[in-house]
């Protein structure tokens, strides 16, 4: 309470869902600097504090959360998506340590080709590991073991070699896959799969 009586302001968190919170940083950030034919917006990790701090929200501990969070699992919010032309869309893409850019994309999105046909795979996954298994990207991670569908869908036998293998890239800075795969083909052939995973329900 101020002296005069009014509530003290403080960090708006407590009124702001995780996913809101976010969408405010990235959309002040991008409406700051672009322009109408603009096809990226370059910003760097301390500019998320900064923006953070003028709209009195609260950022997670680890800042890198928001980025990849707008990467992997959540949409752009609509202001950003809006300045996209017909047929493209936003992305953000690391180009260099703490530094990003939104770009402007051809959209194509992934979809599954009727014309395949589908392998089915009977779900070797433990009864106890499914039972007690939460529902992130560890746990598809760990079906994905069982089920040797790695290895179904390459054609080459495959053994998992590390989890969550963080490596520094030129001009990309800091990347991250969630597990990485070494295989071998009946030639003798060597191989490296780095593995994306998303857990949860959609």
């Amino acid at each position: 309470m101020s002296s005069d009586g009014r509530a003290a302001s403080g960090p708006k968190s407590e009124g702001y869902e995780t996913k809101e919170r976010y969408s405010a940083i990235i959309e002040k950030i991008f409406t700051a600097k672009f322009k109408p034919g603009m096809r990226m917006v370059d910003f760097v990790r301390e500019e998320l504090e900064t923006v953070a701090g003028q709209l009195q929200i609260k950022l997670p501990k680890n800042l890198g959360d928001l980025v990849y969070s707008f990467r992997y699992r959540a949409d752009l919010p609509e202001k950003i998506r809006a300045a996209a032309g017909k047929g493209e869309t936003w992305i953000i893409r690391p180009i260099g340590k703490a530094h990003y850019r939104l770009a402007l994309v051809a959209d194509h999105p992934i979809q599954p080709n009727v014309n395949l046909a589908t392998t089915k795979v009977p779900d070797s996954t433990p009864g106890i590991v499914t039972k007690y298994a939460f529902d992130d990207e560890q746990a598809l991670l760990a079906r994905l073991r069982y089920n040797r569908l790695i290895d179904v869908f390459t054609g080459v036998t495959c053994y998992s070699l590390q989890n969550h293998l963080r490596t520094t890239v030129p001009e990309m800075g800091q990347v991250e896959t969630d597990e990485l795969y070494v295989g071998l083909d009946k030639k003798g052939a060597h191989y490296v799969f780095p593995i994306q995973a998303k857990g949860g329900r959609q």
